[in-house]
């Protein structure tokens, strides 16, 4: 079962305890204070639950401000490698800019800890990618 664990017009953030998974629905554009307080609650729920599985829905989500990007992979990812988190199911954007960015930023985390990254047009695909067992890669 899912819980609602942070909701605002921007994002809907999911935690379903059975699958040990969290989940972020972006919508639209966001401001850098709303980004970045989106980012820090999905932050909190991963180190404070027993999170090892994440899905970005960013179908519907815009451009990532250039500012923000760099803030990302400064502070969050360092952060994410330090976690429990190991399996991370992006489904693309919509918005090219935004699709772009997020290419670039997930690019940085390969070769760096034990989580995986993996980009997906299908939500039952990622879903199903999701609950493969971990443990069969390590």
């Amino acid at each position: 079962m899912e819980d609602i664990y942070f909701q605002n017009h921007a994002v809907t953030i999911t935690y379903n305890p059975d699958m040990q998974l969290g989940t972020a629905i972006w919508r639209g554009f966001l401001s850098s204070d709303e980004f970045r307080e989106a980012i820090l609650k999905c932050l909190e729920l991963i180190e404070n639950r027993p999170v090892v599985r994440w899905l970005g829905d960013n179908r519907d989500m815009k451009v990532i401000r250039p500012i923000d990007q760099v803030w990302f992979v400064d502070t969050v990812l360092p952060r994410l490698h330090h976690s429990a988190l190991r399996r991370n199911a992006v489904l693309h954007s919509k918005d090219f800019f935004n699709k772009a960015a997020v290419e670039q930023i997930y690019r940085r985390t390969e070769g760096r800890g034990d989580l995986i990254t993996k980009d997906f047009d299908s939500k039952a695909l990622a879903l199903a990618w999701l609950k493969e067992d971990i443990q069969l890669e390590a």
